[in-house]
């Protein structure tokens, strides 16, 4: 299959709630940037964080195997540093072989879960 997507993405909504309520780590609310890649090369991906008060931080390094899709939530990226909950951010992915992102955002502050979901921004290339 031949590559599809962009090299360049943008998601400008940005935040993980603060508590969750439900079974772990099913329900724990947070945010995902889904990556698909389904050409036949590896795609090593950087993501930036942007912040309203503060200077940008990154890059997070992911790689998405070939022809997969690799979900990657947030709240688990701590290398360079963690994403601090209750913060507005914005993130901006690039990859070395064009991919598709998608952005979902579970909140499960209360009983009656909140899930959202958006392509994100594609940039030219």
């Amino acid at each position: 299959m031949e590559p599809i997507g962009r090299k360049r993405w943008a998601v400008a909504e940005g935040y993980i709630p603060p508590s969750s309520n439900g079974p772990v780590p099913q329900m724990i609310s947070h945010e995902t940037i889904c990556l698909l890649n389904a050409g036949p090369r590896d795609a090593h991906v950087e993501v930036t964080i942007f912040y309203a008060d503060r200077e940008p931080v990154g890059p997070y390094r992911i790689i998405v195997p070939a022809r997969r899709t690799q979900h990657v939530r947030f709240n688990n990226l701590t290398d360079p540093e963690p994403i601090p909950l209750d913060t507005d951010f914005s993130s901006v992915i690039e990859s070395d072989v064009p991919i598709v992102v998608q952005h979902t955002r579970l909140d499960s502050r209360q009983a009656e879960n909140a899930l959202l979901s958006t392509i994100a921004f594609a940039g030219s290339d």
